[in-house]
């Protein structure tokens, strides 16, 4: 175990935390431009949109509180959303270049941490001059809603998704230019924007490379149900990664102590502790470039933790990454 930010390997902080000082604004820092632009759900081949059902089926939850997936006919309707997109352009960037970006799940729970962060990390060339694109969900959360549909599905839907709609719309509102280089593309997100963003890149590695992820839903929360992946994410540590050939992925998870269902027992398939720690052993048993950080004391995508670690997260993340 060590302190240092940027080692590879399993962590442990906390239980005090203090948040990190590029977490607030600094004089003489350049602040990079925030573009907004919405999206509606009539527009998208792909998310057409959905709702939960509120009835007998959709209510239903094991011995635990977990909430069981049903059907899709029987959980969801059709529901149209607007989703907003915010896009962080650095005060650094220069027109007309390809440059690196991070896409941001539950983008809007970020816009007063992740400008701030990037425009310390930048201005002092610890991160490359990235764009950052926050992306909101289509409503909801959990089973049979438009959040968890996009979320907590193991396939390559949602990257589909960002790639060919929402990618293309950050460059016309924009007129910044994205790079190909899937080493330049990274994903984050916290719960299950986290495990989304790790399916962005293990569906899609040819697209991104560099995951970052807060109480990681690595559980069964997958909806609707899908008899190839029983357990949901679950399956990502008992049985996907382990069967599967190293990607070239660079993964950074962290997990509360006390986050979600901590007591709960290995057969609900729904204790985050112990998925994330699941995680973290696979991601080491593979040969793959990981962090892992335990948070002692910390609950759910707890905010102490995210001022405390984000700026050395964002900087492991791209160690290595031309500036």
């Amino acid at each position: 175990m060590t302190n240092d930010p940027l080692a590879d390997g399993d962590h442990v902080i906390g239980p005090d935390y203090t948040p990190a000082p590029e977490t607030a604004v600094r004089p003489g820092v350049p602040a990079g431009t925030i573009h907004a632009f919405t999206m509606e759900s009539r527009d998208s081949p792909i998310y057409p949109g959905i709702r939960r059902l509120e009835n007998e089926i959709t209510r239903r939850r094991d011995a635990y509180g977990n909430r069981i997936a049903a059907a899709e006919h029987e959980q969801s309707e059709p529901w149209p959303y607007t989703r907003t997109v915010w896009v962080y352009v650095p005060r650094q960037y220069v027109r007309g270049t390809a440059a690196p970006f991070l896409v941001v799940q539950d983008g809007h729970g970020y816009l007063n941490r992740i400008p701030r962060v990037l425009d310390n990390l930048i201005h002092e060339r610890r991160v490359p001059a990235l764009i950052a694109v926050l992306v909101d969900n289509g409503g909801g959360d959990a089973q049979g809603s438009q959040r968890g549909l996009e979320y907590d599905t193991l396939s390559g839907r949602y990257s589909d998704f960002i790639e060919s709609e929402v990618l293309p719309r950050v460059a016309a509102e924009t007129g910044v230019r994205l790079t190909d280089d899937p080493e330049g593309r990274a994903t984050m997100g916290a719960s299950s924007g986290a495990a989304c963003a790790f399916t962005m890149a293990w569906f899609h590695p040819e697209r991104y490379r560099r995951v970052l992820g807060y109480s990681c839903t690595f559980v069964n929360q997958q909806s609707p149900p899908n008899a190839q992946t029983p357990r949901g994410a679950w399956e990502y540590h008992a049985t996907i990664l382990p069967a599967a050939a190293r990607k070239p992925l660079r993964v950074w998870i962290e997990v509360g102590e006390k986050d979600l269902h901590f007591d709960d027992p290995e057969e609900t398939w729904h204790n985050w502790p112990l998925a994330n720690r699941r995680m973290a052993a696979v991601l080491k048993a593979k040969g793959y470039a990981y962090r892992f950080t335990l948070s002692l004391g910390a609950r759910h995508v707890d905010p102490r933790v995210a001022d405390q670690t984000l700026p050395g997260a964002l900087e492991w993340l791209w160690a290595s990454y031309p500036r």
